[in-house]
């Protein structure tokens, strides 16, 4: 941002001072040329005036010899021609004078001018009082040197101030810029920080313009109501989960005793509400699971995911040869990914878990890996009876499905989006569910990551 500010600041200056300085400067050599011209122009014909009297009277006069010596002194050639072409006085170094130039001065009666190897040449006819014939010529030769060196110092001093005046348009721009911007990065930063978990992350109000300094103690606010709010439901999420914890243990053991002293009829109640005390107790420990994910943060660290998903794939095994499912991993590519130490061996536990709930006997469960641009996909995929769409939509709530305790996939999602990735549910061509995995090679910058959630 501060760069593209200072950039759109200097290109403004930029083209004000195009638009401005590049004018004056023409206008400027414009009006120097055309100086230098009419100096030339009535230096001539004030020579022609005095050469006049010479040429037409046929007498000496001394004023013509003056001022070409004044002339030659200041770095001009002068001559003067009769009307036949000769030559009756001058400079030792006489001008060169283009071809048949001094007869069209005499028939013209105008001055004229050309340019010829870096100097101007100047032919002013001598006139006659009445001016209508012409008794010769002067030429002027003046070197066009001083005038150049002039216009070159004219668009040195113009260069000189432009880039001036744009370092100090960059060193404003840029300080200006990045009193605006650095502010706003480090907001940037806060809420990047707060959005991963972060919730005591604040944002410094006593920098940049007034307007952030009330931006970041907004924020600040908005950041101390949500750690309340979020540390309030984490809080009682554990207090009531373990308070449960005790009266289940108390009532399990009651039941227990029940049940050996009583026919069979009873047994079979106690059975039943035994049964249902072992899923109450499991979705407890789901609440703390999903409770520990949401508090703890962790730093990524490389993950070896083939090797995470063999491993995961050998631990489920035994229990998928029990129920007759089989287990596959296949891996393709180079797969790696950056994740909290323990994320990505709770994300697959709870995803084989649930697909061994859901696939009957004689049933498959794949596990994939490929590698892509930007980290890796995992896939799990089984032919189970899968999931309508409307279950699909809600299936990454807590308490969405209606068997377990529905918590799995909430902690699977908690844990692949804390750590910048995505997840999401789709058919297994034929039948069952889809599970696709984006993780990322390079997570989002942050300073802290989700972490650490037992699977349910």
């Amino acid at each position: 941002m501060a760069r593209r500010i200072a950039a759109t600041v200097v290109l403004l200056i930029a083209v004000l001072l195009g638009v401005v300085a590049v004018p004056l400067g023409l206008i400027t050599a414009a009006h120097d040329g055309s100086s230098f011209r009419d100096d030339a122009v009535d230096a001539a014909t004030s020579l022609a005036s005095v050469a006049e009297e010479q040429l037409g009277d046929h007498e000496s006069v001394p004023a013509l010899g003056n001022d070409i010596s004044e002339l030659r002194r200041g770095g001009d050639q002068v001559a003067v021609y009769d009307s036949a072409g000769r030559w009756r006085a001058g400079t030792p170094a006489r001008p060169a004078v283009p071809a048949g130039a001094v007869s069209r001065t005499l028939g013209s009666l105008t001055p004229a001018t050309e340019a010829s190897g870096g100097r101007l040449v100047v032919l002013a006819p001598v006139l006659q009082d009445e001016g209508n014939s012409a008794v010769g010529a002067v030429v002027l030769s003046r070197s066009a040197a001083p005038l150049d060196h002039r216009i070159t110092v004219l668009w040195v001093l113009i260069g000189a101030v432009s880039a001036a005046g744009l370092l100090a348009a960059a060193v404003t721009a840029t300080a200006l810029a990045r009193w605006v911007s650095r502010p706003l990065s480090v907001l940037e930063a806060a809420a990047q920080r707060l959005g991963t978990g972060a919730l005591d992350t604040r944002s410094p109000v006593d920098s940049g313009p007034s307007e952030v300094r009330r931006l970041a103690a907004n924020f600040n606010t908005m950041a101390g109501q949500l750690e309340a709010l979020v540390d309030g439901h984490q809080v009682m999420m554990a207090d009531v989960s373990h308070q449960l914890r005790t009266p289940l243990a108390a009532l399990r053991l009651r039941l227990d005793v029940l049940a050996q002293d009583c026919d069979q009829p009873v047994a079979v109640e106690l059975a039943g509400a035994q049964e249902e005390i072992a899923r109450l107790s499991r979705l407890v420990d789901g609440l703390l699971a999903v409770a520990r994910a949401e508090k703890v943060v962790a730093e990524p660290v490389p993950v070896p995911v083939a090797a995470v998903i063999r491993d995961r794939i050998a631990a489920w095994r035994p229990a998928a040869e029990e129920r007759g499912i089989t287990l596959t991993a296949v891996s393709r590519g180079q797969a790696r990914a950056r994740l909290g130490a323990g994320h990505l061996e709770q994300i697959l536990d709870n995803l084989l878990a649930n697909a061994l709930d859901a696939v009957p006997a004689g049933g498959n469960v794949t596990v994939s890996a490929a590698g892509t641009g930007t980290g890796t996909q995992i896939v799990v995929a089984d032919d189970g009876p899968g999931m309508s769409p409307q279950q699909r939509r809600a299936a990454f709530r807590r308490f969405s499905t209606s068997g377990g305790t529905g918590l799995g996939l909430a902690i699977v999602h908690r844990l692949v989006t804390s750590n910048g990735g995505s997840v999401a549910l789709s058919d297994t061509p034929g039948t069952g569910l889809t599970v696709t995995i984006q993780l990322p090679l390079t997570p989002r910058d942050r300073s802290s990551r989700r972490s650490d959630a037992v699977s349910s």
